[in-house]
């Protein structure tokens, strides 16, 4: 998982630190040969993740302050993202949240279908609220990472899981 982190952070370094929407998440899916689980960890700007909030009608969004406001984001994120392997749609488990500088991650879980197995992807975190938004999905870590781009309307993307 550190190395999973480690890979959403350095990905984070390239987006700008702005006090505005910035229209992009970064999503990363690594197969974890330790526990043979698929690791999942989405990291949306704070501002981005709150402003969704306050349009889907909550009054007064805090992220950082109101842990049900958090929960509430990182379901709605887990609706937003799905991943199918051969045998049908992967159940993902919801984790838990973290905050990282301004930045949410969300954190999910499956079974790994294991390395080598084609998957397919959709990500459409954000794209009900700005048409213009675009989301990230790198498959794997390190050097051997393969990356998916989403925007409003994209159906499932497939990939090789590394």
């Amino acid at each position: 998982m550190m190395r999973l982190l480690a890979a959403v952070l350095m990905m984070m370094v390239a987006l700008p630190l702005a006090a505005h929407q910035q229209k992009n998440s970064i999503s990363v899916i690594a197969h974890n040969p330790r526990t043979e689980m698929l690791e999942v960890v989405h990291s949306i700007p704070l501002h981005d993740a709150e402003h969704a909030l306050r349009v889907q009608g909550s009054r007064a969004p805090d992220i950082i302050g109101d842990l049900e406001s958090r929960r509430e984001f990182a379901r709605y994120v887990a609706d937003r993202f799905q991943i199918r392997s051969g045998s049908g749609p992967i159940q993902l488990t919801l984790l838990g949240t973290e905050i990282e500088g301004a930045s949410l991650l969300v954190y999910q879980e499956a079974s790994s279908p294991g390395p080598g197995s084609e998957i397919s992807v959709n990500s459409q975190i954000l794209t009900d609220i700005w048409a213009r938004q675009l989301n990230r999905v790198n498959l794997g870590d390190g050097t051997d990472v393969e990356t998916l781009v989403f925007r409003a309307g994209d159906g499932m993307k497939s990939a090789i899981l590394p």
